[in-house]
């Protein structure tokens, strides 16, 4: 009996040990859409210009995309302007867009594959949505001006490809999404404001509704990303009744 005890404990061990390697290759990078991001492969080699290749895809979508193959960069994907592979065979990505998100894989060849870092890029995007405050469904441009009365809606969503449900990230990653004003305050706590969280089947969505006051004119709110009680990203919302939005 002990000489079985001992195996299953000797088969736990070694199963931990691959489950701790595989989720060791597993990196989750979270930005805001408009910014820069840089992906490491982990795996510098002295030529990565010949020997390194990057793959995108989507969850639902199995085929990859070959992004940088064997060095260059494939043209015929809508973003290839947008990359670049560094010396240490890490991929930037300029001017992030909510479309970004996804699974990306470094693979390097040297006498065969070397399997480089899945690395799930997970993008925090601000759309506007302002509303006139009478109940007139017209789509003229009167409709969406930025201006004192209106009501102005601010939904934050969090793209994710790894197909775990909202509940998922909340619960058991402690991601979570809060709208706060530049003190750093959760608008929560202001009546004046309505903070709903929602989420479609794979992206976790708070909104911020209000009316806007003459006071708001430059006044700023943030969407902001936590895991597990660290600050990941955020998003700036500056409100200009010139008519122009600034999201950072």
């Amino acid at each position: 009996m002990a000489d079985k005890c001992d195996l299953c404990l000797l088969g736990l061990i070694i199963l931990s040990s691959l489950l701790t390697g595989i989720s060791g290759m597993k990196d989750h990078v979270f930005i805001s859409s408009g910014e820069n991001v840089r992906l490491s492969c982990n795996n510098a080699l002295s030529d990565c210009k010949s020997k390194t290749t990057w793959t995108y895809n989507r969850f639902r979508h199995p085929a990859a995309v070959a992004l940088i193959e064997l060095g260059i960069k494939n043209k015929d994907t809508e973003k290839h302007e947008r990359l670049s592979l560094e010396s240490d065979c890490s991929l930037n990505i300029k001017k992030v867009t909510e479309e970004d998100y996804g699974l990306y894989r470094c693979r390097q060849f040297v006498n065969g594959q070397k399997p480089g870092p899945d690395v799930f890029l997970h993008v925090l995007h601000v759309s506007v949505s302002p509303t006139s405050s009478s109940s007139s469904s017209s789509s003229s441009s009167s409709q969406t001006e930025i201006s004192p009365g209106r009501s102005v809606t601010l939904s934050c969503q969090l793209y994710s490809y790894t197909g775990f449900s909202c509940d998922y990230w909340v619960s058991s990653e402690g991601v979570e999404l809060l709208w706060v004003n530049q003190a750093g305050v959760d608008l929560k706590t202001d009546s004046r404001y309505q903070i709903l969280s929602s989420s479609d089947q794979y992206h976790c969505i708070i909104t911020l509704t209000t009316t806007l006051l003459n006071e708001d004119n430059n006044r700023e709110w943030r969407c902001r990303l936590t895991h597990r009680n660290q600050l990941k990203t955020s998003v700036r919302y500056t409100v200009k009744y010139s008519g122009h939005v600034h999201l950072y």
